[in-house]
């Protein structure tokens, strides 16, 4: 057991990063070569510098595509006296070398986003997410110190390379309907394979899920479309289910990207109606730690996870957020998933009284790798309403006292009405274990409605008290129950809380038998 205080923004100290893929060049560097032959029998001439005459800068698209694997062959850094994120140590024969990438090139932009102006270890995280495919806009040496020098603006560069009407792609996570289904169906775009136009039911759920009319498909759950007939894709629709995540563009946007040779990347999208997102959770540590466990587990996928458990009442891991059960991704912008229980427990020691943490349920981990996408893609960063202190209240003291006497008041009863999306809610449970919980919550159903969040924990259904029933005998009594349903229910962490409260004191052998299969720090 470890129980640390401290926790503070590690600096970051490292400037080099190495990476690894395959490369197109788009554009080539015009040269300007002055004749000094020109002009030199005219007495009344002035050398001045003319701006006019020097041509502008051409960056340069670099799309680097790598094996399972592979290495980008290429470091980034950030040298004193330099300008810029620099390309470095261009591995001979490797992906970026054989895609045109050069030693010296300056980065512009990192999959469609702008970075020169990016702190280093962000530009260095954005690659690294990227996966097995990337997008880089860079300047050589010398059109980047001319750009410098005449002070001119590099996204607006940046901007003028890609043109018009290129807009971001959209992730879009689609949840069936009872009545209208998915609301969506592709049509082939005459005369080209892998090309699909989107069709959509007018106030469907793939438009609420930000699906527009027109928009040119590319990816369906984790696959592109570019491979498939259209028989296929329509094989690939009746085996989605209940829902279904798309890549999509509107087709100005995709004539863009191919002028450009740009392939469409969901690391470039925004997202839309996404189910799940990582959280960023900024904490102060407080006069015995920052109030939560911080246990090795194994899931029975096989899968180890740093799993974030028993917030304190009052502490400022729940002033901050979190949810016990949820997996930690990253500890101060480092990502954990190839540290030892005991390095991230060095991390937290060495980070001073602050710390951030970024985090997801075990449900949101599971849909990310169904997709082969990293978590760590869309986060939310909750540090602005989590800072928000009151100042109106007595003292930390008398708040940590009230929330004592309301603990058994935050079981709520919710009370719902079937409508056209059912109950509007899913059950989730932990596998081979009684007790259910609300896995997911549909956007204007029923369970919205009535209050319901996501991780809830189901208490009682109908009046009858299920904390100790299967998940299967939970939806027998959900059935039951007709058109109208009653729920109690309670957030997991008060929920845990509680029962911790309860529980009778385990002996010692108990103890030891449970500590032997995990790692637990107190933090």
């Amino acid at each position: 057991m470890y129980r640390y205080g401290i926790l503070l923004l590690k600096p970051f100290t490292s400037c080099d990063f190495c990476f690894q893929g395959l490369v197109e060049i788009i554009g080539l560097t015009e040269k300007f070569t002055f004749n000094p032959k020109e002009g030199i029998d005219n007495p009344v001439m002035v050398i001045t510098e003319d701006t006019d005459s020097v041509p502008t800068p051409s960056p340069r698209l670099c799309v680097l595509k790598r094996e399972e694997g592979e290495s980008y062959g290429f470091r980034l850094r950030v040298e004193r006296g330099r300008q810029g994120h620099i390309i470095r140590n261009v591995e001979l024969g490797g992906v970026a070398r054989c895609s045109g990438l050069q030693d010296g090139d300056r980065l512009l932009e990192v999959n469609n986003c702008f970075v020169d102006d990016v702190p280093h270890p962000e530009v260095a995280r954005k690659i690294k997410l990227s996966g097995n495919q990337l997008c880089l806009l860079v300047l050589d040496v010398e059109a980047y110190e001319q750009a410098m020098s005449q002070g001119q603006d590099l996204q607006g560069l940046a901007k003028a390379h890609k043109g018009k009407g290129c807009k971001p792609p959209r992730l879009c996570h689609i949840i069936r309907d009872p009545v209208s289904g998915l609301g969506i169906n592709f049509t082939p775009v005459e005369g080209e394979k892998g090309r699909f136009s989107v069709n959509l039911v007018t106030g469907g759920a793939a438009e609420k899920a930000g699906v527009c009319k027109g928009d040119r498909l590319v990816w369906m759950n984790g696959a592109t479309v570019s491979d498939l007939s259209h028989s296929a894709l329509s094989r690939m629709m009746k085996k989605c289910g209940n829902h279904i995540t798309i890549l999509v563009t509107d087709s100005e946007s995709e004539k863009n990207y191919m002028r450009q040779k740009m392939p469409i990347l969901p690391t470039m999208a925004v997202p839309h109606n996404l189910p799940y997102r990582a959280r960023k959770l900024h904490m102060v540590s407080g006069p015995e730690g920052y109030g939560f466990l911080l246990q090795l587990e194994k899931a029975p996928s096989g899968r180890t996870s740093h799993v974030l458990r028993e917030m304190d009442r009052g502490s400022p891991a729940e002033r901050a957020g979190m949810q016990d059960g949820e997996i930690l991704l990253e500890i101060n912008g480092e990502s954990v998933e190839t540290l030892t229980h005991e390095e991230i427990v060095d991390r937290v020691r060495k980070s001073g009284q602050k710390v951030s943490l970024t985090s997801i349920t075990p449900q949101g981990l599971e849909f990310y790798t169904q997709l082969g996408l990293s978590p760590l893609l869309f986060c939310e960063d909750d540090a602005a309403e989590k800072e928000k202190e009151s100042c109106v209240r007595a003292t930390e003291a008398e708040e940590s006292a009230q929330k004592e006497m309301d603990g058994l008041r935050k079981a709520r009863l919710c009370s719902l009405q079937k409508g056209p999306l059912g109950f509007g809610f899913n059950l989730g449970c932990v596998p081979q274990s009684p007790g259910t919980f609300i896995s997911q919550v549909a956007f204007g159903g029923s369970g919205q409605s009535a209050g319901l969040l996501v991780s809830d924990v189901v208490m009682e259904v109908n009046g009858q008290n299920v904390e100790e029933k299967y998940l299967e005998d939970v939806i027998m009594l959900v059935k039951e129950g007709g058109c109208f349903l009653s729920l109690l229910v309670m957030d997991k962490t008060s929920y845990n809380k509680m029962k911790q409260a309860n529980a009778p004191t385990r002996d010692a052998t108990d103890s030891e038998q449970e500590e032997e299969n995990c790692e637990i720090s107190s933090l």
